[in-house]
């Protein structure tokens, strides 16, 4: 009996036969479906909108690879391969819808944030408006307030102005105080002094004390004290005693407590007489002390030249 002897090349062939026959069978719907599952693992929106749906894709997936590598019909593994991607393209939509809803959900959220941002805002402007007119408010409170102080104040001051003035009125008057161009003018006859003195007798002092009482109620007043002789005598004694005499009322007001500063001196003789010097009676009304007050701002009007 002889022996069959292989060649080398009919060994290669048989080794290629069998190497076929283990090749797990595949189909171009199959090639496709592992296509589709590839592309879907890729999808970044299904391991979030669609887990579950894609498990059941690849167990579809694996029953047609399965019925593949055991040589299964065709047919069977186009059914399998079919159903699978099937799954498959729902996992995609499912995973298209839910993300499309989540984008509108976001869309919705970022609006409705939007919207209470701007609700937000327009309630702190509202506060904001609310706090600035109420400061607003008190201010112009405030503001009314210090004007009806102020107000108050001025009645106040006027009032007290025209109580002074009421007083200086009446206490002028006792003075026999006459109202000129230059102002009030109170007049200390001769009989107010020593005869062919320069001093003050008793009724003169008290004369000069109630004046004194007008000066220190009313401090923004002066006083300029004019003295006045007749003609009788010579110029120089008649000068020199004009002078000593209103220096007399001077230092008078000056011990009553009146500023040194508030009171000026004149002398004039025989200068600027109020009656002729033909008489007695009338010399002696030359003989006098004219006390200007000043106005309230402390001026006095100076005399015109004869």
């Amino acid at each position: 009996m002889k022996k069959i002897a292989f060649t080398p090349i009919l060994l290669t062939l048989a080794a290629l036969i069998s190497a076929c026959s283990s090749m797990p069978t595949t189909t171009s719907l199959l090639d496709q479906t592992r296509s589709d599952y590839m592309a879907a693992q890729n999808n970044p929106n299904i391991p979030t909108y669609a887990p579950l749906e894609m498990k059941q894709a690849s167990e579809a997936l694996d029953q047609a690879n399965n019925a593949a590598s055991h040589d299964e019909s065709a047919e069977k593994i186009d059914k399998l391969a079919y159903l699978a991607k099937q799954k498959i393209a729902l996992t995609q939509e499912v995973a298209k819808q839910k993300s499309a809803e989540a984008a509108i959900a976001n869309t919705s959220k970022e609006r409705d944030q939007i919207r209470l941002d701007q609700r937000t805002n327009e309630a702190n402007q509202a506060k904001l408006s609310a706090d600035q007119a109420k400061s607003a408010a008190e201010q112009a409170k405030l503001t009314a307030q210090m004007a009806q102080n102020e107000t108050a104040e001025a009645q106040r001051k006027t009032q007290e102005a025209q109580a002074r003035a009421t007083q200086l009125e009446a206490q002028l008057a006792e003075l026999a105080a006459k109202k000129t161009e230059r102002g009030m003018v109170i007049t200390l006859g001769d009989v107010l002094f020593g005869t062919d003195l320069a001093r003050l007798n008793p009724e003169g002092m008290r004369t000069a004390q109630k004046l004194a009482d007008v000066l220190q109620q009313n401090m923004q007043r002066t006083v300029l004290i004019e003295g006045f002789t007749d003609s009788t005598g010579s110029a120089a004694h008649n000068q020199e005693l004009s002078e000593r005499r209103a220096a007399a009322v001077r230092n008078a007001l000056q011990e009553m407590g009146v500023a040194r500063d508030r009171i000026a001196t004149r002398g004039y003789g025989p200068s600027y007489p109020v009656a002729s010097n033909d008489t007695a009676q009338n010399r002696q009304l030359n003989r006098r002390v004219e006390i200007v007050l000043s106005n309230a701002d402390g001026k006095i009007s100076q005399r015109q030249s004869n």
